[in-house]
């Protein structure tokens, strides 16, 4: 039997297929990427995967990077490495969706043809996952994989059918590791991740339903999908009712955490004015017998060369080559987020609030 009606799955978009065609189709459903950021464990939010699926975002992610650009052409490079070291063979196999729920899709980096663990002589089919990770979070690859890459292989795991799923990671470009992550170690897991895809595709995307926020997402990340979803902001907003209450407790929040962190920013200057003070005409300093750097200055370095700090003197460019400005230079509105003067709090509101006089405590 072919190995593909063989199990659970159909081919969606063949590999070698366009761009275009491909991510269209994964917006018909929720593809292997998706989980890790609807769990809370990815780099995006609920909220990117919820805008992405109803199409209120661009097709192409324009700021993916140089890292998802080399990641991409890497890809088959560390596959080839892992098929040779583990004397199999793989194969590019597109996007696949299960036949009995077509929504739940991935795309598997390769099919391993012949798993390299039977070594009874079956012809196991099951696939492998290729990541590139920067040297920075080698630690997370210490014993296992890290939880976004495991929602990710244990969704591809769900979609096949597959009993298990092999990982190839590079780590800086020259650190080569490999795992296996089975379905039958993480079956509860599994399941739960199963049920949370599974209530979010009903009863966010299909309902129309935005995912609420947990407190927990990348701020930088949620700014950034705001601008996109509302990149020509205008008018005022009049809220009322629950909304207005619910905008006036995270009003005080913000303006009692803008405080402490202004509190907190002053005592810091303060403690490092003094140690600087205390070096005198020394760029460090130890403290008793311990023999090893306590504080000080420290120059930054890159391959034994140290690095310095460029800038651009914009009026000077704009004077001497200006056609080189013109081509160069885009202006861009400044936006700044403010709160309105009447809601603004002060120290002696922080005051009350730390004494325990509670948030309503607070000045007219």
């Amino acid at each position: 039997m072919d190995a593909l009606t063989a199990v659970p799955f159909k081919v969606i978009v063949p590999a070698g297929a366009d761009r275009i065609p491909w991510l269209e189709a994964r917006r018909a459903g929720i593809g292997s990427s998706d989980p890790a950021d609807i769990l809370g464990v990815g780099g995006a939010s609920a909220q990117h995967v919820y805008y992405d699926k109803i199409g209120a975002l661009p097709l192409e992610d324009d700021n993916a990077g140089e890292a998802a650009f080399w990641g991409t052409r890497d890809e088959a490079t560390t596959a080839d490495v892992w098929a040779e070291r583990n004397r199999s063979v793989v194969r590019r196999i597109g996007l696949i969706a299960r036949k009995d729920t077509p929504w739940q899709m991935c795309t598997l980096d390769r099919q391993v043809r012949e798993c390299p663990l039977r070594k009874d002589g079956a012809r196991e089919i099951c696939a492998l996952e290729v990541k590139h990770r920067n040297a920075f979070v080698a630690g997370k690859w210490k014993r296992s994989i890290p939880d976004d890459v495991l929602a990710q292989v244990l969704w591809q795991i769900h979609v096949t059918g597959y009993s298990h799923i092999h990982v190839a990671c590079r780590i800086g470009g020259i650190d080569y590791r490999q795992y296996v992550i089975w379905r039958k170690d993480h079956a509860e897991l599994l399941e739960d991740v199963v049920t949370a895809v599974t209530r979010f595709w009903v009863g966010n995307v299909l309902a129309r339903r935005v995912p609420a926020l947990t407190g927990q997402e990348n701020a930088e990340r949620m700014l950034d999908l705001f601008e996109q979803l509302h990149p020509d902001r205008d008018g005022i907003a009049a809220l009322d009712g629950p909304q207005a209450v619910q905008a006036e407790e995270l009003l005080r929040e913000y303006e009692f955490q803008r405080l402490i962190v202004k509190r907190a920013k002053q005592a810091q200057d303060a403690a490092k004015t003094r140690l600087i003070e205390l070096l005198d005409d020394t760029e460090g300093a130890v403290l008793w017998a311990r023999h090893t750097r306590a504080w000080g200055w420290d120059s930054t370095t890159k391959d034994g060369e140290p690095l310095v700090k460029t800038s651009i003197d914009m009026n000077a460019l704009a004077e001497q080559y200006p056609d080189a400005y013109a081509a160069c230079v885009r202006m861009k509105p400044v936006r700044r987020f403010a709160v309105g003067r009447e809601h603004r709090l002060n120290e002696a509101d922080l005051d009350r609030y730390e004494k325990g006089d509670g948030a309503d405590a607070v000045s007219a």
